[in-house]
């Protein structure tokens, strides 16, 4: 087992995903308008931290992601893990005062920026290189530590002068990464992999103070996996193959959810996020540059960011250096590739062959106009599942797994359900409209017609339905 550096192949199969496990690592790093005075830039870092374990027990966060995943690995198989998090770096602004001292202010003004006091992230890595054989029995246990640190930064006027400076410290973290894996009865070798990543350090609030700054100072922030198998590969956790469902079922992730990762058509990757995603996510090609809002709309985001005024763009790219490369981004940014942010359409597909040209037919009546529900009664319509009819009334077991569309979704496995109504899209697509059994809300759901929805093939018909 190594710590070290990974090997150039194995960088060159990492490269692709790290692009994705970027924007994982600075999702909402710095919100819009990029300023530290910003109410919703007050409370930082939502995303993946895992706080040391005495702040743990005091509030809702946790200190330890747990990720289980199924590989396939090949004889003599190797297991690259990278645990990926950022490092908070308090950062203090001073002024220079003619004795040649300097004091602590809330801000320095300069021609370009305002310097304000700040939490930078810094950017950590832990690389663990370890056959898979060794994962078996007790497994890998890998403990790190980042030391304590602090630099100070002279700032510098337009005419060169000394007017102040930035000292930034970084408290001591430390962590423990646990591998372990083992094999499972089937028809094909499989294994069962957990990663286990938790903060170990020592620090507790002092006197008993509840303060989510303080602790964060000694978390692992935005707190990932990145895991390649040199031989073999991973199976879906959204879409395994059918004699792998269960296996699946019973893997446990805690805190965090892994996927495939890399180019799509391979499995020899995996992301484990503290953020949902699908299989093989990606950056989108429009994507101008990181903007660290994914909760607006690029072009918007743009277009708000260049409104700025001078003001607030001086104290935007005082606030950080990311920050300060957004609003440059954003004043810089030419008209065609703020069109290309406009919309994409990735889904078209090519429908072609004789066979199918007798079943696509366009309909009589287009769908907007009302007269094209004449022929449906969501209420009295049925669909056929498993060769059996099931309308209004029907009860079903939820089967969802195929789409996952909604996150929610994965904790209505197994439940029951009853059908509600039968309901029929645009494209000719048929849902079914459901109440879950023993939710105490049913009765006013049903009043308001707030269901879930759930497509024939995600639902298993009840033998008294």
């Amino acid at each position: 087992m190594t710590t070290t550096a990974f090997a150039p192949e194995t960088e060159a199969r990492l490269a692709h995903a790290r692009q994705v496990a970027d924007a994982v690592l600075f999702e909402g790093y710095v919100l819009y308008p990029y300023r530290a005075s910003a109410a919703k830039n007050r409370l930082r870092w939502q995303f993946g931290v895992l706080v040391p374990p005495a702040w743990g027990a005091e509030c809702e966060e946790h200190d330890f992601q747990h990720t289980e995943c199924l590989m396939e690995p090949k004889a003599g198989a190797s297991l690259a893990v990278e645990v990926r998090f950022l490092h908070a770096q308090r950062r203090t602004v001073q002024q220079a005062l003619l004795d040649g001292g300097f004091e602590t202010v809330p801000e320095l003004p300069l021609e370009d920026r305002v310097l304000v006091p700040w939490d930078e992230g810094v950017e950590e890595r832990v690389e663990v290189l370890a056959p898979v054989e060794r994962l078996t029995g007790d497994g890998v246990t890998v403990p790190f530590t980042r030391p304590a640190r602090e630099e100070t930064e002279p700032v510098l006027d337009a005419a060169g002068q000394t007017v102040g400076r930035l000292i930034r410290r970084c408290e001591e973290i430390s962590g423990v990464l646990r591998l372990s894996a083992r094999e499972l009865d089937g028809p094909y070798r499989v294994m069962c992999l957990t990663a286990v990543v938790e903060n170990t350090s020592t620090w507790s609030p002092p006197d008993g103070s509840a303060d989510r700054d303080a602790a964060l100072a000694y978390s692992l922030v935005a707190a990932h996996l990145l895991m390649g198998v040199s031989a073999g590969s991973f199976l879906s956790m959204t879409d395994p193959p059918e004699w792998a469902k269960g296996a699946i079922a019973s893997c446990r992730n805690l805190h965090t959810w892994p996927v495939l990762a890399g180019e799509p058509g391979r499995g020899d990757l995996v992301l484990s996020s503290p953020i949902i995603l699908e299989d093989h996510p990606a950056i989108a090609p429009e994507s101008p540059g990181t903007l660290y809002d994914a909760t607006e709309i690029d072009e918007i985001l743009a277009l708000r960011t260049a409104a700025l005024t001078d003001e607030e763009k001086r104290e935007a790219r005082g606030t950080d250096e990311r920050a300060a490369a957004v609003i440059d981004l954003a004043d810089s940014m030419p008209p065609e590739v703020l069109e290309r942010l406009h919309g994409a359409v990735r889904s078209l597909r090519a429908v072609t062959g004789p066979d199918l040209a007798d079943e696509v037919q366009r309909p009589d009546t287009p769908w907007w106009d009302p007269a094209s529900d004449s022929g449906f009664d969501p209420a009295h319509d049925w669909v056929l599942v498993d060769g059996r009819p099931l309308g209004a009334g029907s009860r079903v077991l939820l089967r969802p797994g195929l789409r996952r569309t909604d996150a929610q979704d994965l904790f209505l496995h197994g439940r029951s359900a009853r059908v509600e109504a039968v309901l029929h899209d645009v494209d000719g697509a048929v849902h079914l409209a459901v109440t879950v059994e023993g939710d105490p809300g049913a009765d006013i759901r049903r009043e308001q017609g707030r269901f879930l929805y759930f497509q024939p093939d995600e639902v298993v018909p009840l033998e008294d339905g």
